[in-house]
C-alpha cells in the first residue's frame, strides 16, 4: 500500500506483464482464517491470478520503514494489542489476526539470538527453507520483522488448497522480495544462500542461475 513503493517502476515492467495485489502489510491471511464462504480479497486474487489467468510466478514484497510492520512491532505490547485497541483500531485487528505468527516467529527469532536460522515452509508442507535474517545487521529491528513477515507470506500462500496441485507439480512458484525504501536497493531472497541477496552487478548471475534451475 505504501504511496513509495510502485512495484511496476522499481521491476521494470509493462502494463500487462504483473497482476498486482496491494494491502496493509504485504499480507496473505492464512487458509485457516477462513471458513465456508468468508474469504478477503487476498486469496480471491490468488485464485484469479493463478487458476483462471495461469500465472506461474508469485512474488511477495515487502519494503523497508513500512508503516503496517513498525506498527506490528509495537503489537508485541499485549495492552497496546488488547481487544479494546483492536476495537477502534482495523489497521490493528487487521494485523493481529493475520500478522500474529509473523511477530511470534520474530519474538522467538529474538529470544534465541537475531544471528540463528529461521525454518519456513515453502511449497508443501514438506518442502522447508531456512532463513538468516540480516545477518549483516544492517536494518532496524522493524525492517528485521518486515523480512521475517515477507518470508511468512510464502507459507500462508502455500496453504490454500486451490493452489496445492500446480505447487506440488512446481508448475506454480512463490519467490520473495525486499525494497530498500532510502537505497533503492531490491533484495531476492535466495533459498542457496539462506539469505535476502542484494541484486546487483555482482549477484545478478547467480540468482539468475538459481532461478532458471530451481523456478523454471
Amino acid at each position: 500500500m505504501d504511496s513509495r513503493m510502485i512495484p511496476t517502476r522499481f521491476t521494470e515492467t509493462h502494463v500487462g506483464d504483473m497482476f498486482v495485489v496491494r494491502n496493509a502489510g504485504n499480507l496473505v491471511p492464512h487458509a485457516e482464517h477462513f471458513q465456508d464462504e468468508y474469504f478477503s480479497c487476498e486469496p480471491a486474487a490468488l485464485e484469479l491470478g493463478c487458476v483462471v489467468n495461469n500465472i506461474k510466478h508469485i512474488i511477495v514484497c515487502g519494503h523497508s520503514d513500512c508503516k503496517a510492520m513498525n506498527l506490528l512491532y509495537k503489537l508485541k505490547d499485549p495492552e497496546f494489542a488488547s481487544l479494546d485497541n483492536r476495537r477502534i483500531s482495523p489497521l490493528r485487528a487487521w494485523l493481529c489476526e493475520h500478522a500474529n505468527t509473523s511477530l511470534a516467529k520474530f519474538q522467538n527469532l529474538k529470544e534465541i539470538g537475531l544471528d540463528k536460522p529461521l525454518i519456513f515452509s515453502s511449497e508443501t508442507p514438506l518442502r522447508k527453507f531456512v532463513a538468516y535474517i540480516d545477518p549483516e545487521n544492517n536494518f532496524a529491528i522493524e525492517d528485521k520483522l518486515s523480512q521475517v513477515n515477507t518470508l511468512q507470506q510464502i507459507e500462508n500462500v502455500a496453504s490454500y488448497g486451490f493452489l496445492k496441485r500446480r505447487l506440488e507439480s512446481h508448475d506454480l512458484h512463490i519467490h520473495a522480495l525486499w525494497f530498500d525504501i532510502y537505497t533503492g536497493d531490491i533484495y531476492f531472497f535466495s533459498r542457496n544462500s539462506k539469505r535476502f541477496i542484494a541484486i546487483d552487478e555482482s549477484s545478478i548471475d547467480r540468482l539468475l542461475d538459481e532461478v532458471r534451475r530451481y523456478y523454471s
